[in-house]
């Protein structure tokens, strides 16, 4: 494995684990999904380049795309929840009181 592969696992899996963790508030359980998603559009930018596979050349663009999406679908849920019940914790949101 080498140093670049290291570093893209790491990058992920501390992610994942500030995820799992650090669940107080809703824009760092957004921060934690976007560090995900910049590391997968990393590896897989690379991953062409050390193959020298062209085929897969626009799947990075896809996942950037979706990534984007996601970031701006997250944004617009932590101003909703913001508005409604006036603080961005994660234990004031409950999906049975909607």
């Amino acid at each position: 494995m080498s140093i670049l592969h290291l570093a893209f696992y790491s990058a992920f899996t501390l992610s994942s684990l500030g995820l799992a963790f650090h669940r107080t508030h809703l824009i760092s359980a957004l921060l934690c999904l976007e560090s995900m998603m910049l590391s997968m559009y990393v590896a897989m930018s690379a991953w062409p380049i050390e193959n020298q596979a062209t085929s897969f050349t626009l799947m990075p663009l896809l996942m950037l795309t979706f990534s984007a999406c996601e970031a701006g679908t997250g944004l617009a849920m932590l101003v909703a929840s913001t508005r409604t019940h006036g603080s961005d914790h994660l234990h004031n949101l409950n999906l049975l009181q909607c």
